[in-house]
């Protein structure tokens, strides 16, 4: 029985979006996509993103960032915890990507949540992805 993992698909749209220089793409939205994407924004890895009323659930519209000479913002988009082995970290040891030059994502009991901000609230959690 195949499993399915929503965060690994999102995050391939965006990397196959990236690789074809796109300027935006559009993703059927959750509220667990929608945190990551606010995430994302915040850390200025992307320009900006909408939440788009519609089908059952919705799409969120992201919109990429690339530089002036059209490198994109995000070099790298890697998920860390699945379906089959779920990673887990506590306070103490929350990653730093790329000696503080990417971000880490976690969930935790406080909501979605980037790594700084996780060292800062003092929490661990799930250790969804990196982007870098």
């Amino acid at each position: 029985m195949p499993v399915h993992d929503p965060i690994a698909d999102y995050l391939t749209v965006i990397r196959n979006a990236l690789q074809a220089n796109h300027s935006e793409v559009t993703i059927p939205s959750s509220r667990l996509k929608l945190e990551v994407t606010q995430i994302l924004v915040n850390e200025g890895y992307v320009e900006a993103s909408e939440f788009i009323e519609g089908s059952t659930q919705g799409e969120i519209r992201i919109r990429l960032k690339y530089d002036a000479k059209g490198n994109p913002a995000i070099s790298g988009l890697r998920r860390v915890s699945r379906p089959g082995l779920r990673k887990y970290v506590n306070k103490d040891e929350v990653p730093r990507v790329l000696e503080g030059l990417g971000t880490a994502i976690l969930s935790t009991s406080k909501g979605i949540m980037s790594g700084k901000e996780a060292r800062r609230n003092g929490v661990g959690g799930e250790l969804l992805c990196y982007v870098w």
